[in-house]
């Protein structure tokens, strides 16, 4: 039968010390701190990690995304220079190839327009100012000979500066377009000035050979921060920029703003060298962080999961390092106990043994003298109260034989008994036992329950001795429980080294403190008639054959003794 079914309605073994609620206390503050102290130790540091990773990253790719539009912005900002720079090159050509005599003719200056248009693209008209801001030859689609320009702020600049190229306007052509005036010095008039606009639609060309990405936008601005070429997502040309752009007119600068929809944009500006000109890019923050979303998605999701994983492997080792700890400890204390047991019973041993011997030389003395008595009273038949005498005598040795029997036993427990061994059947050395206690237990009308392995394998060991353990045992049992009580026997072969052996009652059982103590001598809850020496005599017994004893019990439900006994006992 197995042991476990003996074994789930009681309390552990004897054997393993029930933990006080302050040790509980003290196993639950360990891994407590064991968990605080090693999810301290490898949290932080990877949560450190985490977030110095997280930064450098963020910086590292942003600048890897913002440099890129940064040197986009001013390749494209260095094409649109070369470009006015080249039409400005074409007017100043013109400006000193040809004289004002030339250039005032109307079929000198339409003849220089038309090679001028078919050389170069993008111009539109080519005008002659005189010194007085009186257009006086014009070569182009509409009729402006005549216009005065003498007010006009762009004609005093270019009369200063040599050169003026103007922002994107309107104009008489009603679409956008700008000029291009160079100053002539020549003749008798020092205020001649060579007039070319251009169309601005090779702005656009430039712009959308940037090849920007459907979210992406890029235009100019002049210093005022109207738009001088038209935005896909901010408006047409001339219209206000919804940006405000960095003060300054040199170098690039990146900003992080928000446009009119509320969306988080990066914007580059990128100052133009020699002319009033911004070109601004714009790149939606999401689509240019699109990678380094996913990227933190993914690294929130590592080191969640990482931390979890880290938090479960921490409680799992916690946990069986301090129950392996716990165990530690309670087979220190149990080998302890064991120890202090074995060293109470080696001291009442020796007691017992000098006491023994104190007592079996007066008893010696006391039986021969009761036996010389007997002997004299047998041999006069005539002696007065000669029955009388012989019964008394007959008493007198019977309790010197009691007496000596017990002072055996206190010697038996005192020193190593030779073990005679022999094989024998567990099961009939049960039911031996049973008869000397027979008329007790049926007398009490107490039910005893055999439940014997049928085969159960015979083993070698002292059949006295085992009758003594059996008998202290089954007594016991008998002296726990009520009139009407039960007491179960059961056998089994615990493996194939060992054969088990259980006694169970259903008596009054005893407490957790009574539990710690049984095994001791002279400890007994037999007051007034107990010696205590029982159950010690007992677990002498068993580890002198090489077996182990075990109990469990709980007050008003029972006792279950176990007793493990070796096949073959190393001898």
């Amino acid at each position: 039968m197995p042991e476990h079914n003996w074994s789930q309605r009681l309390s552990p073994s004897i054997f393993t010390h029930k933990t006080k609620d302050q040790d509980i206390e003290r196993y639950h503050l360990l891994r407590r701190n064991l968990v605080l102290l090693m999810t301290a130790v490898t949290i932080i540091p990877l949560t450190l990690m985490a977030l110095i990773n997280y930064h450098q990253y963020q910086s590292g790719l942003k600048e890897e995304i913002v440099s890129p539009m940064q040197v986009l912005a001013s390749k494209t900002k260095h094409t649109f220079e070369l470009f006015l720079g080249e039409k400005l090159s074409n007017v100043r050509f013109i400006a000193s190839a040809y004289s004002i005599d030339v250039l005032k003719t109307r079929d000198g200056l339409n003849y220089i327009f038309r090679a001028l248009k078919n050389e170069f693209r993008g111009f539109v008209d080519l005008g002659l100012i005189d010194c007085k801001g009186i257009q006086v030859n014009y070569a182009g689609p509409y009729d402006l000979i005549k216009k005065n320009y003498s007010e006009q702020s762009w004609y005093h600049e270019v009369k200063i500066r040599g050169i003026y190229i103007s922002d994107v306007f309107m104009g008489y052509r009603k679409f956008p377009h700008i000029a291009i005036a160079v100053h002539i010095t020549e003749g008798d008039c020092d205020g001649w000035v060579l007039r070319a606009t251009i169309d601005t639609v090779i702005f656009d060309n430039l712009i959308a050979s940037m090849l920007l990405d459907p979210s992406s936008d890029a235009f100019l601005i002049n210093d005022n921060g109207e738009l001088q070429t038209n935005s896909k997502f901010y408006g047409e040309v001339l219209s206000k920029c919804p940006f405000n752009p960095p003060p300054g007119n040199y170098g690039s600068y990146v900003t992080e703003e928000k446009d009119p929809e509320g969306l988080s944009v990066i914007s580059v500006y990128t100052h133009f060298d020699k002319l009033r000109y911004s070109l601004v890019f714009i790149n939606p923050k999401s689509v240019i962080l699109k990678k380094w979303f996913v990227l933190k998605s993914e690294m929130f999701f590592v080191y969640i999961f990482s931390t979890l994983f880290i938090i479960i492997v921490i409680f799992k080792s916690t946990g069986i390092l301090v129950k392996k700890t716990r165990e530690s400890d309670e087979r220190r204390e149990m080998a302890y106990r064991e120890l202090e047991h074995s060293q109470k019973l080696s001291s009442i041993g020796r007691l017992a043994a000098g006491v023994a011997h104190e007592i079996n030389n007066p008893l010696a003395i006391i039986n021969e003298k009761a036996g010389l008595m007997k002997d004299l009273i047998e041999r006069h038949e005539n002696f007065p109260l000669n029955e009388r005498f012989i019964k008394l005598t007959i008493s007198i040795q019977s309790s010197v034989e009691r007496c000596k029997n017990i002072t055996q036993r206190l010697l038996g427990f005192a020193r190593r008994m030779e073990i005679q061994f022999e094989v024998l059947d567990v099961n009939d050395v049960l039911k031996e036992v049973l008869t000397f206690l027979e008329k007790e237990y049926i007398y009490r009308n107490i039910e005893v329950v055999l439940q014997l392995a049928e085969e159960l394998p015979k083993i070698s060991s002292d059949m006295g001795q085992l009758q003594q353990v059996f008998l202290n045992i089954i007594s016991n049992a008998i002296a726990a429980i009520d009139n009407n009580g039960a007491i179960s026997i059961t056998t089994w072969e615990k493996d194939a080294e060992t054969i088990a052996i259980s006694i169970q009652d259903n008596g009054t059982g005893m407490s957790e403190e009574t539990l710690k103590h049984i095994f001791e001598p002279f400890f007994t809850t037999k007051k007034g008639y107990g010696t205590g020496l029982g159950l010690a005599i007992t677990y002498g017994i068993v580890k002198k054959l090489g077996g182990d004893i075990k109990v469990e019990s709980k007050e008003n439900i029972g006792t279950t003794f176990y007793l493990y006994l070796l096949k073959q006992p190393k001898q």
